[in-house]
């Protein structure tokens, strides 16, 4: 819940010119407030960055106050969506079933999803990172199409915390994800106090596609540090 549609077009005529030498073959995508998604599209619209919304319902219409279709987004150019973000699962009531029946319906209006998993610092603690991972990842694919999906690992005691995962071990746990997947090839990255300074180990591991990042993610020139890693 950060930036007003104004703060939004300031960030993006900051980042923009510093990210126009970047490899082509690395997508960028800002995941930004409904409110700001319609003028941001707009500015964006031909360009190289795409733009994903931060959660959708499932159903397509109907009495759900506070919802919004995928038909929406689709309406207004938006192309990814954010799925059960480990804040949406902690406050909102997230789970396992809520996040599959959003993965399918972002997928019928030809959005592509980015399904967030991961463990909590409890759970970590006592050694259930696998089984917790596996079954967000069995529960939540049910039915879905893996050629048009994205994966995040973020492990919730590193979302907000200054503590990052450990780059080889969040490269062990994507490696347990993939070996879940009947696509070897989905895209999936890591969350988890993504920053300028860590981003180019991160992305030197062999099984990370790319990186969710939050906060790191509102300062023009520190993310556009973060499109830029050094491979």
């Amino acid at each position: 819940m950060h930036k007003t549609q104004a703060e939004a077009q300031a960030f993006l005529q900051e980042f923009k010119p510093l990210i126009e030498e970047a490899d082509e073959a690395r997508g960028v995508v800002l995941c930004a407030p409904f409110t700001d998604l319609s003028t941001m599209s707009q500015r964006l619209h031909g360009g190289r960055i795409r733009l994903g919304a931060q959660n959708v319902h499932w159903e397509a219409m109907g009495a759900y106050t506070g919802e919004i279709s995928a038909a929406m987004l689709v309406e207004i150019g938006i192309q990814y969506v954010v799925i059960g973000h480990s804040e949406r699962r902690q406050y909102f009531g997230e789970t396992d079933e809520t996040a599959n029946l959003r993965v399918l319906a972002a997928q019928e209006n030809g959005l592509i999803p980015i399904l967030c998993v991961g463990e909590s610092k409890a759970q970590r603690d006592a050694g259930e990172t696998e089984k917790i991972v596996i079954n967000q990842v069995k529960r939540g694919l049910v039915g879905v199409d893996q050629s048009r999906l994205v994966i995040a690992y973020e492990p919730i005691w590193a979302i907000g915390t200054g503590d990052t995962c450990e780059a080889t071990e969040a490269n062990r746990v994507i490696g347990v994800i993939r070996a879940q997947l009947s696509n070897p090839d989905v895209t999936i990255q890591y969350g988890g106090s993504v920053k300028a300074d860590n981003v180019d180990e991160i992305m030197a591991q062999p099984e990370i596609d790319g990186a969710l990042v939050g906060g790191a993610s509102l300062d023009a020139q520190g993310f556009a540090r973060i499109v830029n890693y050094q491979a």
